[in-house]
């Protein structure tokens, strides 16, 4: 809870600008998203924290580690929980 309620959100302000989302909900919710596979509200009741197993929480985490040291795209779990819930937006290029 600690990395995606803080940690997070305090990198993303400072020294990881480039990340595409800012606020502690937007990790809560690519983070879940990602370790469900899908939307996690379908996979697990509310509130998340209090319903992932051991191993889900671990994976949680690990995860976290991942993004905030550059191994994990953010921006490419960003986009695949967004294309979950139907809200995936098309660029248009200009010509």
């Amino acid at each position: 809870m600690v990395l995606k309620k803080e940690t997070m959100p305090t990198l993303a302000r400072t020294s990881h600008k480039h990340w595409p989302v800012w606020n502690n909900h937007f990790f809560q919710r690519i983070v879940l998203d990602a370790v469900c596979g899908g939307v996690w509200y379908d996979h697990l009741p509310r509130p998340a924290y209090r319903h992932l197993t051991k191993d889900q929480a671990a994976t949680a985490v690990a995860l976290c580690e991942k993004i905030m040291s550059g191994k994990v795209d953010l921006e490419m779990l960003n986009q695949q929980s967004l294309a979950w819930r139907g809200k995936t937006r098309v660029i248009k290029k200009e010509a």
